[in-house]
């Protein structure tokens, strides 16, 4: 349990105050409920020790669904002066661009019932899942995944795995510039010549769902969504492919900034500045693995497509199988925000958070400038995810962020020991939710138990404003790594 003074400010709203070396305060956005939690690990601390980075503005902040990380909380946000400051790989995180997306159906839930075991069944015999190989599209030659790298979803749609539409309803719509393969490592090429097109393991999962609830009749028909709809949800990233970069960078990071990191708290928050070779270097490379990342939601998501075509004997298109939304949670960008009154260009280090912008943002693919960014936050295999609406409110409390999923109460290895993964599927079959994976040990680590409440962070995210809610979905089919 954490000892660190923390202060309430309004509601939902905490201040750990600056003091020490503490560049700027922390700020904790949860309720008294959700920050019990998040005291019972190293979270404050962590959040705590980011304020210390060089060029950090406003201050470092958690979110609703904060917990431990890797030096910096998931679920943590961090705004780091563009010229001045400095890039984090750990504060962005392992898994880069992990992330969600929505995929839409004209199919009703009752179209669904008596065909959720064959559905369950076929998506895992043909979208790779668990911990190593597994591609869609077979291995690729060092060429094609440099492509892919710099294409994203592009590469994707040129190949036949998608359509132009799909680029339209995607983060950045599915590319973001500033790649540089060059910039990456012949071991992270290699692990990810093999896996793109996975889902891979943990708490990754292809989850078929019904929408169970409307919030927002006007939002939810702009975003085409209706009660009793079934859609499906993608949770992956960016595999061993960005996994092996944020590796390569930490420890490039380490060797050439060493001085930096001794006046840092934690060397778990390694960083370069943010104009030097090491800092540029990790950049491009990053930008390579959220292209990656996109470009593999693309390819399982397609794949999807073509097995509910089979199930449902008909075209993808006729079943109007169009992309909602896919966002992006472990992401570094470089955006424009107002601090104090002046517009500054800041890196943005979002590490198990979402991006949730308003209407009129230009970075807004065209088909949601008018109305604002679908934001979307899963919870666990047995809860389901929710649709939220960016605002204006995030833009002023949270660098244009929010949640991103229910964040985690136990450890993987605490969630084996209370849980059983045959005990698990019975209890969720019972109540018509068909769950399959590679192994026993990923589904009891997914315990649903093993999150907080989704619904309540989702509703904290509503009363502050950082993120309104549009609807929520409710898991019928899911398969998981």
């Amino acid at each position: 349990m954490s000892d660190i003074s923390i202060h309430k400010i309004s509601e939902n709203v905490w201040e750990i105050p600056q003091t020490g070396g503490m560049r700027v305060p922390a700020r904790v956005f949860a309720s008294d409920a959700l920050l019990e939690k998040i005291r019972e690990d190293a979270t404050l601390t962590q959040l705590r020790n980011a304020t210390h980075l060089p060029g950090i503005h406003k201050y470092a902040l958690a979110l609703p669904d904060a917990h431990q990380g890797y030096g910096f909380p998931v679920g943590g946000v961090a705004a780091l002066d563009a010229e001045h400051g400095v890039i984090s790989p750990g504060a962005i995180g392992y898994d880069i661009n992990c992330g969600v997306r929505v995929c839409k159906t004209n199919l009703c839930y009752d179209d669904l019932k008596g065909k959720e075991q064959q559905l369950v069944d076929l998506l895992f015999s043909q979208v790779p899942t668990g911990i190593g190989r597994g591609s869609i599209v077979g291995t690729l030659s060092e060429k094609e995944l440099d492509q892919v790298a710099t294409r994203g979803v592009r590469w994707a749609v040129e190949k036949g795995h998608g359509v132009e539409n799909d680029l339209l309803h995607c983060e950045d719509e599915g590319f973001r510039p500033g790649a540089d393969p060059r910039c990456v490592s012949n071991d992270a090429k290699g692990r990810g010549r093999g896996q793109l097109g996975s889902l891979g393991s943990g708490n990754h999962f292809l989850e078929v769902q019904r929408v169970s609830e409307i919030f927002d009749d006007e939002i939810a028909k702009q975003y085409g969504l209706f009660e009793n709809q079934v859609v499906f949800t993608i949770h992956c990233g960016s595999r061993g492919y960005g996994h092996q970069i944020c590796t390569d960078y930490l420890r490039i990071v380490e060797h050439e900034h060493r001085d930096l990191i001794k006046q840092l708290p934690d060397r778990e928050l390694a960083c370069a500045p943010a104009n030097s070779k090491a800092g540029q270097g990790y950049y491009k490379a990053m930008n390579c693995a959220i292209n990656f990342a996109w470009c593999n939601r693309q390819l399982i998501m397609h794949h999807t497509r073509i097995c509910f075509e089979q199930v449902f004997r008909a075209p993808w298109e006729k079943l109007g199988m169009e992309l909602l939304y896919d966002v992006a949670h472990n992401i570094g960008k470089r955006e424009v925000h107002k601090i104090n009154g002046v517009e500054k260009e800041v890196y943005v280090h979002r590490k198990g958070a979402t991006r949730s912008f308003p209407a009129g943002r230009q970075e807004l693919p065209r088909a949601y400038r008018h109305v604002g960014q679908p934001v979307i936050i899963p919870g666990s295999m047995g809860t389901g995810t929710y649709v939220l609406k960016g605002t204006q409110t995030a833009l002023d409390l949270t660098f244009g962020s929010t949640a991103h999923g229910a964040g985690r109460m136990f450890s993987r290895a605490k969630a084996r020991k209370q849980w059983r993964a045959e005990d698990i599927t019975r209890d969720l079959k019972a109540n018509g939710i068909y769950v399959l994976g590679q192994s026993k040990a990923t589904i009891a680590e997914e315990a649903p138990g093993a999150y907080k409440d989704l619904d309540e962070v989702v509703r904290v995210s509503h009363e502050l404003g950082i993120g309104m809610r549009v609807a929520k979905m409710t898991p019928v089919c899911n398969i998981k790594g």
